[in-house]
């Protein structure tokens, strides 16, 4: 893991779209990118939506899937995931709508969705480069506490916590969905390079798990101690927690320059 402690959440989302940029580029113009909601990456895909605009990064040819999809919701509610990648990630970063997949959570039978899903990643060559949030109890996608560490793309129900996490985008609590499509740890392992962002003290217990506690499906983001490729983009709200700050602080001064994050002043 390569751990970044950053000032604030705009150096988070400057530093995290710098990274997810450089490996498009890499990559090349069919870049597949995977694509997290949520509050915590939306200042990565701001940035690179001002890349995009400023003739810095073409993702015209790119693909990309999302992470995950609530089940119950009808199609087309605004606050269904595939209203919300749409919004917030195919329209700014100027994506061709016809290579966006999101998990269909519409669909009459779920666990068949899920299969073609996971079939559709495989087909399309996997991801390159998964973008992730983790949430208050560690989980990243859906995959909540107890989730099996080599999990594919499944039908999961939402615990009680995270149901309360996501009900500020609801009127109310009940409105918040019981059940989800999501990519599995195994899956999201899958992926050539991860970068996860988090900010905010509310997140600052569920970092320090994921980084500095044991490898265990009680915080299911620990699972990136396994990858071979993860980055960790923090603000020093979100890093509060963790007893190794100095170390990642010393290491990240002294990369060799080929190896430094590019920061925005």
């Amino acid at each position: 893991m390569d751990i970044i402690i950053c000032r604030d959440a705009d150096e988070v989302g400057r530093v995290a779209a710098a990274t997810v940029a450089r490996i498009a580029e890499a990559v090349g113009p069919a870049v597949v990118l995977g694509v997290a909601t949520g509050s915590s990456p939306l200042g990565l895909y701001q940035e690179l939506a001002r890349m995009v605009e400023a003739g810095e990064l073409d993702l015209s040819e790119a693909s990309a899937f999302a992470l995950d999809e609530y089940v119950g919701l009808p199609e087309g509610h605004p606050e269904s995931y595939a209203a919300v990648i749409q919004r917030t990630v195919t329209e700014p970063l100027k994506l061709d709508p016809a290579r966006v997949h999101v998990p269909n959570g519409f669909d009459a039978d779920p666990q068949q969705a899920a299969l073609d899903y996971e079939e559709a990643i495989e087909d399309a060559g996997g991801v390159d480069v998964q973008i992730l949030g983790i949430g208050s109890n560690g989980h990243i996608g859906f995959n909540e506490p107890a989730s099996s560490l080599s999990s594919r793309t499944r039908l999961k129900t939402l615990t009680k916590r995270t149901r309360e996490d996501n009900a500020r985008f609801f009127d109310s609590i009940d409105q918040v969905p019981l059940h989800c499509l999501t990519q599995g740890l195994g899956t999201i392992l899958d992926a050539g390079a991860a970068v996860l962002v988090a900010q905010g003290e509310g997140k600052a217990d569920a970092v320090a798990a994921m980084v500095e506690g044991p490898l265990s499906a009680s915080c299911p983001g620990s699972v990136l101690q396994l990858h071979r490729r993860a980055t960790i983009v923090v603000d020093e709200a979100a890093a509060s927690k963790l007893r190794n700050q100095g170390f990642y602080r010393w290491i990240n001064d002294n990369r060799p320059a080929w190896q430094r994050e590019i920061r925005g002043a």
